[in-house]
């Protein structure tokens, strides 16, 4: 029987916590913080200003929710890659822009007479509550893992909520990220490895299944079988508190750095890539490796 490796993820969310820290901790240090008024005040004006766009603007007056659903997913994008970069103007920067898609899609449904920007504060706030009795109540939790295993119980629990555990997974998420969250969430719940070196033995097998599909030749099989392969890599990244869409992420921008090296030195010889041999393109790689370390 499977039992749960409740310290998985622990180092993992630490170690986030740690990086917002040093973001918030970065703008601290460049602006003067201020004052609880003075916050609601601009977000006062920032709804203000909303309300007249959509009144004026031509361009602001004709969004709906599905003309503005591509655009939240592109600034939704541009903040991550601002939190990777850990770059603080643009997190500012790039957490308006999120913000501005926040509050349009409460103008909208205020205009509807859905429900307004208070309704979604106040089930904001009820959630984060309810979510949070040990903070609030009288129950306990004193680790980050706890706090998600209650969590999970609790979204079962709500009105309209999760009645399932794995029916909390958005459909639309990217597949590397999915695949994390679905088995962070069956792992919440005690579906995990007992000692994480088991999941070795695991990858090994998928590896193995996916070589002797590729024998067979069968195309739908091996696409099947390197699923797998991917799938348990994932859970071996979790085990390993390894966030698995930030280190591909990171190995994509190396890769991007350093084929921008060969190509520019390229360039510079007058020459095309198409021209180049293997040999000669791989010196210039080994040399761009070389200036990261």
């Amino acid at each position: 029987m499977l039992q749960i490796y409740r310290e998985s993820d622990e180092k993992q969310r630490t170690e986030v916590d740690k990086k917002l820290t040093n973001v918030y901790l970065r703008i601290q240090n460049q602006v003067n913080m201020h004052t609880r008024e003075e916050k609601m005040e601009a977000f006062g004006r920032f709804l203000d200003i909303l309300d007249e766009l959509r009144v004026k603007c031509p361009w602001d007056r004709k969004q709906t929710n599905e003309s503005l659903r591509p655009n939240t997913i592109e600034e939704t994008y541009e903040l991550c890659d601002a939190l990777m970069r850990e770059d603080v103007k643009d997190v500012c920067k790039e957490l308006g822009d999120v913000l501005l898609h926040v509050a349009f899609y409460a103008k909208i449904a205020d205009e509807k007479g859905q429900f307004d920007m208070k309704d979604v504060c106040d089930r904001l706030s009820e959630k984060l509550i309810y979510r949070h009795p040990h903070v609030f109540g009288d129950a306990v939790a004193e680790t980050a893992g706890q706090v998600v295993e209650n969590w999970e119980q609790l979204k079962m629990k709500e009105k309209g909520g999760n009645k399932m555990v794995l029916s909390g997974v958005p459909k639309s998420l990217p597949t590397l990220i999915k695949a994390y969250r679905i088995q962070d969430k069956a792992r919440a719940v005690g579906f995990d490895w007992e000692e994480r070196e088991q999941v070795w033995d695991k990858v090994k097998e998928e590896i193995s299944e996916f070589e002797a599909a590729l024998d067979h030749m069968d195309k739908e099989e091996a696409e099947a079988e390197f699923g797998d392969v991917l799938f348990s890599l994932v859970n071996a990244a979790r085990l390993y508190h390894i966030n698995p869409d930030n280190a591909l992420e990171h190995t994509n921008q190396k890769f991007i750095s350093r084929f921008n090296y060969l190509e520019e030195h390229t360039i510079k010889q007058g020459r095309n890539l198409k021209d180049m041999s293997l040999e000669e393109m791989d010196k210039l790689w080994e040399e761009a490796k070389k200036i990261e370390d």
